[in-house]
């Protein structure tokens, strides 16, 4: 548990996820679409990721994957992001993270 929230807080938008899912693609594209550059950290090609999973797990992230932290704090999975970007909100939690610039 220790190292995902060490790695969540290193970055100012950081996401979980696994090559094989397509939401995680799909929250990553809508990022790079926003102007971020999100650390992205792929559990499936890590050495530590299934114990990461398990962590990620353990701090209430329902699905494991995508788990996306802003700021070093844990906003959600694929279906919080989207209805954060739907109101608005995912771009001012970006820019107030100074993940992104405007």
């Amino acid at each position: 548990m220790d190292r995902v929230r060490d790695l969540a807080s290193k970055r100012a938008a950081v996401i979980f996820t696994k090559s094989s899912c397509c939401m995680c693609h799909s929250i990553k594209a809508l990022f790079y679409e926003l102007g971020a550059s999100p650390a992205v950290h792929e559990l499936d090609q890590d050495s530590k990721g299934r114990e990461m999973e398990c962590a990620l797990s353990g701090l209430g992230c329902n699905p494991t994957v995508p788990a996306v932290f802003i700021g070093g704090r844990y906003v959600g999975s694929a279906k919080d992001v989207i209805s954060l970007h739907v109101d608005g909100s995912l771009k001012q939690m970006l820019i107030n993270a100074k993940a992104i610039w405007f």
